[in-house]
């Protein structure tokens, strides 16, 4: 028997999901088996292929996922005010960020781990996230509002600025969240000479 008694396939399926997540994020992909998976789900290892062909396609589908939430949430109005748009991206990404933490780290930690053609998929997705932030900063160039030598640089570095909250953050740690996300942009504000 493949399952758990009881277990179902709407749950289950999820479930794999969740609990490999915690599992790469915590010990790392490499370190992490099939069968620490099946365990924590509460299935035999066997059971898991049925919803993943291997574990590169559930790594790479976990990363892909991610993405596709990412640039799902996020929304830009290209009309506004280039410093306006910034803060708003600014507060978004900490926001998104610290709500989805292993998600985030298993994005930036274990890109090392998929194959060129996974990378290469989850690369472009990342990309589309870059060229939002990307055009925000040549906009405030355009507008003469914010002073900055590479856009493409600028942008590398803000996005690790503000992803690297999610190594230190905790919830009811001396900042809160909207304090946090105060200094950020105060920060963010700074790099593009605004």
């Amino acid at each position: 028997m493949a399952r758990t008694t009881g277990s179902r396939a709407d749950v289950t399926g999820p479930l794999i999901r969740d609990k490999a997540r915690r599992l790469f994020a915590r010990q790392g992909y490499a370190a992490v088996s099939m069968r620490q998976i099946a365990a924590a789900v509460g299935v035999q290892a066997g059971a898991l292929y049925a919803y993943t062909p291997d574990k590169q396609a559930l790594l790479a589908d976990l990363l892909e996922s991610h993405m596709h939430d990412l640039l799902g949430a996020w929304s830009d109005d290209p009309d506004a005010d280039p410093l306006a748009r910034l803060e708003r991206f600014v507060r978004f990404h900490i926001g998104f960020s610290l709500d989805h933490g292993d998600a985030v780290f298993l994005s930036y930690m274990e890109l090392r781990n998929l194959t060129p053609d996974n990378f290469a998929r989850i690369a472009a997705l990342r990309g589309r996230y870059e060229a939002a932030l990307e055009q925000i900063l040549r906009d405030g160039i355009t507008a003469r509002v914010m002073r900055i030598e590479d856009p493409k640089l600028t942008t590398l570095a803000l996005i690790a600025m503000l992803t690297g909250v999610t190594n230190w953050y905790r919830d009811g740690g001396r900042l809160d969240r909207t304090r946090i996300a105060q200094i950020y942009w105060g920060l963010a504000r700074g790099a593009v000479g605004a």
